[in-house]
């Protein structure tokens, strides 16, 4: 049974000016436009609960911006292709699922994520990072967090907000992260010029990672 409840897992760690909305919970099939019936129709039961529910929420983050209900179709890439003057990111893992939406004249583009707050399958940690990044988690308070976890969902959300930016695939180990205690990361895309710094929480048993990109002429100053 999905749980839909004020987005303050996700809202606490963006600016204002995005808007956000979540669900805690086993997704569950809700109504979809009939494009995105006909795209999701030969899927898995989980799979198709998954994305009714991000629809959903992506329909209710849209409303707050003014926007009226419209298809949400993956683009190239799964990456949804938002409304024209819009970013956003969606994120699902298991009993959560969330959406972040804004204007792109405050945030060029959005990336979020969320993981189980548990450590990483053995040897993951080796194929995502270098041997830096994982000095650097070692050097972190024992206990605070899943540190492994939160660097790996740090790449992922800095993944997702360059990629619409750039429509280039990289490995998540060319993405540098160092994350820090105090609720901060610091991600450098390889295809993209600057540092730029997002945030990360621990809540319900989920990791959440966000990174808000400013408009571009802000990026080039």
């Amino acid at each position: 049974m999905t749980t839909v409840a004020p987005a303050a897992v996700l809202a606490a760690l963006l600016p204002p000016h995005v808007h956000c909305a979540e669900a805690f919970g086993t997704p569950s099939e809700g109504l979809l436009l009939p494009l995105e019936e006909a795209y999701i129709r030969d899927r898995s039961p989980r799979r198709r609960r998954q994305f009714a529910t991000a629809r959903a929420l992506a329909r209710q983050a849209l409303g707050t911006l003014g926007h009226p209900p419209a298809p949400l179709l993956p683009g190239p890439g799964g990456a949804p292709r938002w409304p024209t003057g819009i970013a956003g990111s969606i994120t699902h893992t298991d009993g959560y699922t969330a959406v972040a939406v804004a204007a792109t004249g405050h945030h060029t583009s959005l990336g979020i994520d969320a993981e189980p707050a548990r450590p990483l399958p053995r040897g993951v940690l080796q194929l995502v990072s270098g041997e830096a990044e994982r000095r650097a988690l070692a050097a972190l308070p024992v206990g605070h967090a899943p540190w492994d976890t939160v660097l790996f969902s740090a790449k992922e959300a800095a993944y997702k907000a360059v990629h619409p930016l750039t429509g280039t695939w990289a490995p998540l180990a060319a993405i540098a992260v160092t994350v820090h205690a105090d609720g901060t990361f610091t991600a450098r895309h390889p295809h993209h010029p600057h540092a730029r710094t997002g945030s990360w929480g621990v809540r319900h048993g989920t990791v959440v990672t966000a990174l808000a990109l400013p408009p571009y002429r802000a990026a080039a100053a």
